[in-house]
């Protein structure tokens, strides 16, 4: 399950190109919640604090309890504005969610067990397809990442995701069984093999 991060906000008073540029000048970054079919609610967040939060791994499959004058609502982050120049966060847009809301996410995948892999042991190469899968998920249950384990994998195996645990409920964007990696021999063990082949 995800991770629920709390994160104080003030009401920002106001829209438009101009309010904006001056809650930045107050140290501060101009934010928005919107969805579940309630009126968008205008917001500001400590510069400082939220840019350390950013930048955590995870940021956009972690859900955010934010409070705003004694309210707090669960969000998801859904996009966040840069400057081209500095890089500093310019805006963020968040998602009201409640228990039941079904929304596409992008999920890390992690690769753990290359020690057990007997193809890894002899040279081969993992090559990842994938780094991030899109999953229909509830917002109550995105998870960390996706576990792909090496364990037993030999060369010339390919790992679809088919063969990784996914949330209950849970289901890939793309409606086919794709690739999420592959273990190919390098040059020097192909030409071992396509030697051993020729003596065969």
């Amino acid at each position: 399950m995800t991770q629920i991060i709390a994160l104080a906000a003030e009401a920002r008073n106001g829209a438009g190109k101009g309010t904006a540029r001056q809650t930045r000048r107050d140290g501060r970054i101009p934010a928005v919640i919107y969805g579940n079919k309630e009126k968008p609610v205008t917001i500001s967040l400590e510069a400082v604090h939220f840019t350390r939060v950013l930048h955590k791994p995870g940021f956009f499959t972690h859900l955010y309890d934010v409070t705003v004058d004694g309210v707090t609502t669960r969000t998801l982050p859904r996009d966040v504005q840069f400057d081209p120049v500095t890089d500093r966060p310019l805006h963020v847009d968040f998602l009201r969610v409640s228990e039941t809301t079904e929304i596409v996410v992008k999920i890390p995948v992690e690769f753990v067990g290359h020690e057990a892999s007997p193809g890894l042991k002899r040279g081969a190469v993992l090559n990842i397809v994938r780094h991030e899968v899109e999953l229909h998920v509830r917002a109550n249950n995105i998870p960390e990442h996706l576990t792909v384990n090496l364990d037993g994998v030999d060369v010339g195996a390919s790992i679809h995701i088919s063969g990784v645990a996914l949330p209950e409920g849970a289901r890939p964007v793309i409606d086919r069984d794709f690739t999420i990696a592959t273990v190919a021999a390098p040059s020097g063990l192909k030409s071992e093999e396509n030697a051993a082949a020729a003596e065969a």
